[in-house]
């Protein structure tokens, strides 16, 4: 055994006292971003996935939860999850998960399948194909900004979205609209899956989950909205992959902010069987299956990404 995976067998041991890391991706573009350098590209996933298959043992994460809730989790679990549905999850992401022989969970917000673009990529790629140096949205109250090198992109959609993130869905999209027409551009169509590649990914060996329909903040919606968007993703779903989900993801997902432990009751009134969150850690057995933290590190060096899940691991 080596060093490292020694290390990880004394910091996440099986059994009644396991620890499950769950790792959370979004994308895996085909070649780097210039924009945003620390989105793993099809070269570097590749890379972080043989890390983690010799460091843990991989599980189907509803076979994870399973272990984890009858204390029959093997030494160093792990599970791997994506969120959003992008549909370099199926063209990039599944092929190199496949190499690797491993399972993933990918939780999609199914109102964005077949065309449809969440309101962040709107605001991403508004930007990055905006001619101009500045761009000025004062006018929608969105400040003014350079946006003449990456870095400079990269720091306007970090303040735009950051401005806009918690505001009502139609108020978010009517926003977004506007910076569009302001950056003269025309997002492009096809970022998020289609149903087709939905139902390739589960033909794959993969899981599906439910992220609800518009992917709003939970804590700011009614409850009778949280239900419907919940529950809507659940059963499209099910009627897509004939087959029942029961899994699902929380919205940007911080306990607390994004959202509130009455929308975890929720879930499992509406037949989860867990759900995951955004917050940093490990489930242990005092964990709530409905409330799995989720952690994955940005560092570049092997060590470093060890160093970084082992300091996951000990988090309490």
């Amino acid at each position: 055994m080596t060093l490292l995976k020694a290390a990880f067998h004394l910091a996440s041991p099986g059994g009644r006292r396991g620890k499950l890391t769950t790792f959370i991706f979004h994308r895996v573009l085909p070649k780097p971003d210039p924009i945003f350098p620390g989105e793993p590209d099809a070269a570097r996933f590749d890379q972080i996935l043989g890390w983690i298959t010799s460091w843990f043992n991989v599980l189907p994460l509803d076979v994870a939860v399973e272990r984890l809730k009858t204390g029959r989790l093997p030494p160093r679990a792990a599970a791997i999850t994506f969120d959003d549905g992008y549909a370099d999850n199926c063209t990039v992401a599944m092929p190199i998960l496949q190499k690797h022989k491993l399972p993933a969970c990918f939780f999609v917000a199914t109102g964005f399948l077949d065309g449809g673009r969440m309101w962040n990529d709107t605001v991403i790629e508004s930007i990055r194909a905006c001619r101009d140096s500045h761009l000025d949205l004062t006018a929608i109250d969105l400040g003014n900004h350079a946006i003449g090198s990456a870095t400079e992109k990269r720091a306007a959609i970090e303040a735009i979205i950051g401005r806009i993130k918690y505001l009502p869905v139609n108020e978010r999209l009517a926003l977004t609209e506007k910076l569009t027409e302001a950056a003269s551009a025309s997002p492009p169509s096809d970022l998020m899956m289609t149903s087709a590649q939905v139902t390739e990914l589960y033909a794959g060996g993969m899981q599906i989950g439910a992220h609800t329909v518009s992917h709003p903040i939970l804590a700011r919606t009614s409850i009778s909205e949280a239900r419907q968007e919940i529950a809507d993703s659940k059963l499209f779903l099910e009627k897509l992959l004939q087959t029942r989900i029961g899994l699902f993801a929380y919205p940007n997902g911080k306990p607390g902010g994004d959202y509130l432990p009455e929308h975890a009751v929720l879930v499992r009134e509406l037949g989860f069987d867990a759900a995951v969150s955004t917050a940093w850690g490990v489930a242990d057995s005092n964990a709530s299956v409905f409330e799995i933290p989720r952690f994955t590190p940005w560092d570049k060096s092997r060590l470093g990404y060890a160093t970084r899940l082992l300091k996951n691991c000990a988090k309490q």
